[in-house]
């Protein structure tokens, strides 16, 4: 009896420390997207403070919103590419650096340092070296070797793709890192085998490197995706959205939509409609990523 009451009072003391956490997940996160769901189906807005039930009108205006639609579209490309380059990157980097090199360590700090900076620094000191006017030191190179000057922000068709870049150089020493200590983890026996079966380079990173490293791929993945979906900091700094529309993300149309405009209602439509495309896009990368590990091993 003795034992079956203290563990009881341990369990009730454990359950206690949890409750402040749980309060505040209940308060600040469930109590947030419940409200969010509401108003998703009423008119409310700041000309529209008495709130009326519309129903699914706001879903349907959504899908009908050429700036929804581009934001969405951009924001897909974006992610989809960063996944990719990001991890097509740190790959082979992680597997450079995890070799016996006497600079090793130095590398490692130089291209992980970026990962260290805020978005919006990143943001801002790239529109620097990517401006287009005479200050604009990526335009200088380019005319000190006789180029023409490139409007990296200003071209519609090109400043997505250039913000992309400033990404890819921000986040590949982030995931390199996250390679690195996985490849750490794999045994040493694995290679020493192959070598004595007189593998080839190529066959050990498909047939041991790339199978053992799919822990992390999944992470890095998952994660790249989910970042990609939501990126907003770095192009509010480098172009605000534009030109035109032509570097608006899900994230930054639904903050105008949301709040700028004082669409609350039709904000919180699209809110849910995001928070339900990016958990979909996780749980088919997971998917995909699952059966490559089955057919693997």
């Amino acid at each position: 009896m003795k034992t079956t009451g203290w563990n009881l009072k341990r369990n009730v003391t454990f359950q206690l420390f949890v409750l402040p956490a749980l309060i505040g997940y209940l308060i600040f996160y469930i109590y947030p997207l419940v409200q969010t769901f509401i108003y998703s189906f009423t008119n409310y807005s700041l000309y529209h403070l008495d709130m009326e039930w519309i129903g699914i009108d706001n879903y349907t205006r959504l899908f009908k919103d050429d700036s929804v639609i581009i934001g969405i579209k951009n924001t897909v490309i974006y992610a989809l590419l960063i996944t990719l380059l990001q991890n097509g990157l740190a790959i082979p980097l992680a597997i450079a650096l995890n070799r016996p090199l006497k600079s090793r360590n130095g590398l490692r700090l130089v291209f992980f340092a970026p990962a260290v900076l805020s978005p919006l620094v990143v943001g801002f000191l790239w529109s620097y070296l990517m401006s287009s006017t005479d200050y604009g030191l990526i335009n200088q190179a380019l005319r000190a070797i006789g180029l023409n000057d490139v409007n990296w922000l200003g071209n519609p068709k090109l400043a997505l793709y250039s913000i992309l870049l400033t990404q890819v150089w921000q986040w590949t020493g982030y995931a390199m890192v996250i390679y690195l200590a996985n490849l750490q983890g794999i045994s040493k026996d694995y290679y020493e085998a192959a070598s004595i079966d007189g593998a080839k380079a190529w066959t050990v990173f498909r047939q041991i490197t790339l199978p053992l490293l799919l822990p992390s791929i999944s992470f890095n993945t998952v994660m790249g995706m989910i970042g990609g979906l939501k990126v907003f900091d770095v192009i509010f700094a480098m172009t605000g959205g534009g030109p035109g529309h032509s570097t608006e993300t899900i994230v930054m149309t639904l903050i105008n939509k949301g709040i700028t405009e004082s669409q609350f209602g039709y904000g919180s439509s699209f809110a849910v409609v995001f928070s339900l495309l990016i958990m979909i896009v996780a749980f088919i990368q997971l998917k995909v990523l699952k059966k490559w590990e089955e057919r693997l091993f």
